[in-house]
């Protein structure tokens, strides 16, 4: 069965790598523009994620500073991953929201298809990237 697509969201920050992997790479920076948290920076560390449907289990899966961070998010297989490209000055950031499974396959939790969540997250996504943590970084 065709499991869906990863949904990638790609954004160019006018602010150097640090400055970036500094609001994605700790609970506060995280929690500044995406849900509280108690993430570390610390391969293997298990932590939550305060989601609107109760807090979901997360773990981290690598981190390699000052360009990736991956954990796996919530008990479907999820993989969040944020890549860091230092381009002199400014980053360019791309959030990879993976692990989806087939389009009909209903999540327990939210009790929607797949390919309803997907969609909904990948606007969702889109608004966090290019608006919260924009202003997170630059504001």
């Amino acid at each position: 069965m065709e499991t869906l697509q990863d949904i990638k969201q790609t954004i160019i920050f006018e602010a150097p790598i640090q400055k970036v992997w500094a609001k994605v790479s700790n609970s506060e920076g995280i929690a500044a523009w995406f849900m509280p948290n108690d993430f570390e920076a610390k391969v293997g560390h298990e932590f939550h994620i305060q989601s609107p449907f109760g807090p979901s289990p997360c773990k981290v899966l690598e981190v390699d500073e000052p360009t990736k961070i991956s954990f796996s998010w919530d008990t479907d297989g999820w993989v969040v991953t944020f890549l860091l490209k230092d381009l002199g000055g400014k980053t360019e950031f791309t959030l990879i929201h993976g692990g989806w499974k087939s389009a009909d396959e209903v999540l327990p939790k939210a009790n929607e298809k797949n390919s309803v969540i997907r969609e909904r997250m990948e606007y969702g996504w889109i608004n966090i990237v290019n608006e919260r943590l924009l202003k997170v970084v630059e504001g």
